[in-house]
């Protein structure tokens, strides 16, 4: 009897401890901040760290506090205070955030700590600190267990310095993991310094590396809470605003926004948008959504929020990962934001942004998008137009024959093969780079589907096309030519487009460079066929003439033509 006794008494203690442990209600363990579990806790590096969104504080002030696990690490409960330097007690107070941490009313006050609610496994909690008066140099204080058995104490952040407080020269070694510092000297002036990015948050910067104290430097980073939430934080120079977008593809359109920005009285906010194509993105309600805090200071714009939404693109990616755009601008009176001066910075590949990595991104246009760019001016300004030259206006002054076939010919064949190659390459580096159709590029990816298909049935024609003396060959001949026509016409308006895509200055430099080519285009086309015209009539040019008028304008319209091909290139180039 005294044996079941005691088993039933030992096992009512167990059962109150793990209780006691899956609901969180710690608060016998306040002061000590170790687990009644009658376990020794672990005495090697914790898989933990401690972050916090400032470095000094005032009385009153909110600091983002986060209990992060490494990313092959996680924890089952916690308990998080602040704590003076040097103190026993808890100090300041919690708003709590996630639904998987609790307060507890150590030391007298309410939400003073902060425990878990369940035993489930969690990579992050995040919550607000409120700091008191009075209370000097703090620094946070965390227990995480990892299971029943393992778990580690004096897991701490670095000190958080009191501006109310005299500071002092002393080096403080930190028990912080991963180390993102080994020791810290306070002197008279603000602490600034940047933390966690790679080691248990993801962060995107240009340039790569930059503080977001750095007046220069274009900033956002994002920690996984657990549940589908987010902490993200951006900041960058604007007088309007920054944003960040997620994308399936290195293409603007169909990607989810954020925006952080001056609203129509110039306090900062933070917005929610969808962007469709390359107009200005639509608001979206900001939904789940915890504005952590604001600024606007000396010309840089910050926003800290979590955010509980989940990311929407069409098409939805399945594999969770995105193309990172971080994009700044002016905005109008209203608070409705502009078209951005520049192209935003943009990850070199998708990106999970639920891990711990630190990657910069350029503003550049992706290099496979300049070579699609690129191959469709060589293309159509260049080789398809010299191509249909010969065989409009040539095919009487170089008659002479190559390879069994009139020199004119070809050239005419040569060039215009080389135009259908090169919109074939041009064509499957669009697909490749936008991971295969994309409805952000819109009429333009139409358009150049609708070019690609008639430019393989014009070779295929000509392949098959009936004897110079069959009573049908004008047939193919006018059909020959309309298709031709119909193809310029299409890809030169693709290419409008596509420059329009490429082109962020304001003065879109490039689209009006490729008007004067256009025009270029139509006073040659008019000049060599007022020239055919009048041999026709036998009103001009001598039969004795060593070099044909219509060769010289042919090699005029070249110069003016490579003169426009070239700065295109050049702008796409630097784009």
């Amino acid at each position: 009897m005294e044996k079941l006794a005691s088993f039933f008494l030992l096992w009512g203690a167990f059962s109150s401890g793990v209780l006691g442990y899956s609901n969180g209600k710690i608060s016998a363990a306040c002061s000590s901040m170790v687990p009644g579990h009658g376990l020794t806790a672990q005495n090697s590096a914790p898989p933990y760290a401690i972050s916090i969104s400032k470095t000094s504080f005032a009385p009153g002030d909110e600091i983002i506090v986060s209990l992060t696990a490494s990313s092959d690490s996680s924890f089952e409960g916690f308990l998080l205070q602040a704590r003076a330097v040097g103190g026993d007690v808890a100090v300041g107070h919690f708003r709590i955030l996630d639904p998987n941490s609790q307060g507890l009313a150590c030391n007298d006050i309410q939400n003073s700590s902060l425990s878990h609610t369940n035993k489930a496994k969690k990579q992050n909690i995040t919550a607000i600190w409120i700091a008191a008066p009075g209370v000097g140099h703090v620094e946070f204080r965390a227990t995480a267990v990892y299971n029943f058995s393992v778990f580690w104490t004096q897991v701490q952040s670095q000190v958080l310095v009191s501006s109310s407080s005299p500071l002092f020269p002393v080096s403080f070694n930190l028990v912080y993991w991963p180390p993102c510092f080994t020791s810290i000297t306070f002197s008279s002036t603000t602490i600034s310094t940047e933390e966690g990015c790679g080691k248990h948050k993801f962060c995107f910067s240009n340039p790569a590396g930059c503080s977001p104290s750095n007046p220069n430097c274009y900033f956002m980073s994002s920690a996984a809470l657990g549940s589908d939430a987010f902490q993200f934080e951006m900041s960058g120079l604007s007088d309007g605003y920054v944003a960040i977008a997620f994308s399936d593809d290195m293409i603007m359109g169909d990607d989810d926004v954020y925006i952080c920005g001056k609203n129509g009285t110039d306090r900062i906010e933070v917005q929610h948008a969808f962007s469709t194509g390359r107009s200005r993105p639509s608001p979206r309600p900001l939904g789940n959504v915890d504005v952590l805090t604001t600024s606007f200071s000396e010309g840089i714009i910050r926003c800290s929020f979590i955010s509980r939404n989940p990311i929407s693109t069409q098409p939805r990616s399945t594999d969770s990962l995105y193309y990172i755009f971080l994009a700044f601008g002016p905005s109008h009176a209203d608070g409705t934001i502009r078209k951005h001066p520049r192209t935003p910075f943009i990850t070199d590949q998708k990106v999970n942004i639920s891990s711990f990595a630190a990657v910069g991104g350029t503003s550049s246009t992706p290099l496979i998008i300049k070579a699609h760019g690129a191959l469709m001016l060589i293309a159509w300004m260049t080789t398809g137009s010299v191509g249909m030259i010969f065989a409009r206006y040539l095919k009487k002054s170089i008659k002479k024959p190559l390879l069994g076939k009139d020199i004119w010919f070809q050239i005419h064949f040569l060039m215009m093969l080389l135009t259908v190659v090169a919109t074939a390459i041009a064509f499957i580096l669009s697909f490749v780079a936008a991971n295969g159709w994309s409805e952000s590029a819109g009429a333009h990816a139409v358009i150049g589907c609708i070019v690609m298909i008639l430019s393989l049935i014009q070779p295929a024609i000509a392949f098959f096309r009936p004897s110079l003396q069959d009573n049908r060959r004008f047939i193919f001949n006018w059909f020959h030519m309309l298709n031709a026509l119909v193809i310029k016409v299409l890809a030169v308006a693709a290419i409008f487009l596509g420059l329009q895509m490429l082109s962020s200055s304001p003065s879109q430099w490039m689209v009006k460079t490729m008007g004067g080519f256009v025009a270029w285009e139509v006073l040659a086309a008019i000049l060599m066929d007022v020239t055919l015209w009048l041999k026709k009539k036998e009103m001009y040019e001598d039969s004795n003439t060593k070099v044909k008028s219509e060769v010289i304008l042919l090699l005029l319209y070249l110069c003016g033509n490579l003169a426009f091909l070239i700065a295109l290139l050049i702008g796409i180039g630097s784009s």
